[in-house]
């Protein structure tokens, strides 16, 4: 029976996926009825956003990596072996082409900001949230694969420096989406001709560490200007780029013991970067498999751990720890793998226990992510996992899940049919989605970032100077305070 409906936390839902054919199930693709194989075609995307929002997920949050898994064994063998994340195409266009055939459902796209320079992207983001009606997010990540390095021919950067660059790849795009046209730029007078006003489009002039941008954004402002930000770093340094910027997290805890360690990092980051504690979304890692029993749900769970990659787990866990996998015994703890790649990944696991009272090995860390990779699995009948997930978001404290999948679009659909319907029954799940971007979804308080949010430091304050005054200096010159960044 189910309890008083009185302070009870709603629970968010986002599909996890990726432009590939094996994301974080290795092997999954050839589990009968499985759609990976189809991960090229439109079609495809578009049956899995319809999914998803039939279930009223708030978002499709598709990663990424640039690179490839090469690590294990020294080589890219086995991921190219097992297809893990590789080949992978690009994930920016899913969100055109799933916003195509919804209405209302988000799409989190990953991009790296090493990997491409922020004046192009800047567009890129403009382009996606004009497309998508104002649904879009980005995930903003720092690299963690060092064949991405490799091939774009640059050094990798130590991990805390990582986030400086970040840090300062943020402050061009605020100052691009947010800073440079003017809420009344676009005048669109046909009677002189004139699109824009000129004056009330600025150059950002920004010359820093990492980049220099001295001119204006060269798209008109979109219903969001800056997409829904994601963010999942969860090293003490990810941690405070995600306080900073960050409006919904994910974090990866193998258990809801740890996930109440984490949640409560990244709101005391929160708290310590000047922020409400909840005024970003925390998402937890976690994949479910259900079925109509219980019995049925656990005979489906055992059949597809039959199909779970052995070698594909271990690829991609020499990826996100750093370290190759083949030099440790498979019964040695987790405790004595070194990394320096993803600092947080280690301390999760080695810091947890895996319910038995034993140290995390490395046989329980590939048995744990041979399906939807480190996170928790939810298995059960709808009522089950029902009870699972609410006791989960009430010790932790996370708003929500990205759902990793075993089979696609196949897990998806299963949690639609099953788990959703028993989630709103409990009164924990919303009934229809809001109007409106997908900021205002998440928040209800409008398409733009708050003024408390940094990035309207950047935003243009005052009156307004002809631009005229200073083009080509490749530098704001505002004239008697015309034009004033607050930063």
């Amino acid at each position: 029976m189910s309890k008083s409906n009185s302070k009870r936390k709603q629970i968010s839902l986002n599909a996890f996926e990726m432009n590939c054919v094996a994301h974080l199930s290795p092997g999954l693709w050839r589990y009968p009825g499985d759609k990976a194989l189809r991960y090229k075609d439109i079609e495809y995307w578009q049956e899995v956003a319809q999914i998803a929002e039939k279930g009223l997920f708030d978002a499709i949050f598709i990663a990424d990596v640039i690179g490839v898994y090469d690590i294990y064994r020294g080589n890219d063998m086995g991921a190219l072996q097992t297809a893990l994340q590789v080949p992978v195409n690009d994930p920016t266009q899913l969100a055109i082409i799933g916003a195509s055939v919804t209405k209302h459902l988000g799409f989190g796209v990953t991009a790296g900001v090493p990997f491409e320079h922020p004046f192009p992207f800047a567009r890129r983001l403009s382009t996606l949230d004009h497309l998508t009606k104002g649904r879009v997010g980005w995930n903003i990540v720092t690299g963690y694969l060092p064949s991405a390095n490799k091939n774009m021919g640059s050094s990798e950067l130590p991990h805390d420096e990582r986030y400086e660059l970040a840090d300062e790849y943020m402050e061009v795009i605020y100052k691009l989406l947010e800073g440079s046209w003017e809420d009344d730029a676009v005048i669109l007078d046909s009677k002189s001709g004139h699109f824009a006003d000129p004056t009330k489009i600025h150059h950002i002039g920004h010359h820093g560490k990492y980049f220099d941008v001295p001119g204006i954004h060269i798209c008109e402002p979109s219903i969001q200007r800056t997409p829904v930000l994601f963010q999942a770093g969860n090293s003490v340094r990810g941690r405070k780029f995600a306080a900073t910027h960050a409006e919904a997290i994910f974090i990866a805890p193998p258990t809801k013991e740890y996930a109440k360690v984490a949640v409560k990092q990244v709101r005391d980051a929160l708290i310590a970067a000047g922020r409400d504690p909840y005024s970003a979304k925390i998402y937890c890692l976690a994949t479910i498999i259900t079925d109509s029993t219980e019995e049925l749900a656990e005979a489906k769970y055992k059949d597809l751990l039959s199909y779970a990659s052995t070698q594909g787990a271990l690829v991609l866990n020499s990826g996100w720890l750093g370290v190759d996998l083949s030099r440790y015994d498979l019964d040695d703890p987790l405790s004595n793998i070194k990394s320096n790649a993803i600092v947080a990944q280690v301390e999760a696991l080695s810091n947890s226990t895996t319910g038995d009272g034993r140290e995390w090995t490395l046989r329980d860390l590939i048995k744990l992510t041979g399906i939807g990779c480190q996170g928790p699995k939810f298995i059960g009948s709808p009522a089950q996992v029902a009870d699972m997930l609410e006791d989960f978001i009430a010790y932790s404290d996370a708003d929500g899940f990205n759902l990793a999948y075993a089979t696609t679009p196949g897990t998806f659909a299963d949690v639609v049919e099953f788990i959703v319907p028993e989630l709103q029954r409990r009164g924990v799940y919303k009934e229809a989605y809001s109007e409106g971007s997908l900021r205002h979804k998440l928040f209800g308080k409008g398409d733009r970032l708050g003024h408390e949010h940094i990035a309207s430091r950047y935003r243009v304050n005052g009156a307004k100077s002809s631009i005229n005054d200073y083009a080509g200096t490749g530098r704001i010159k505002p004239k008697k305070k015309d034009i004033d960044y607050v930063i």
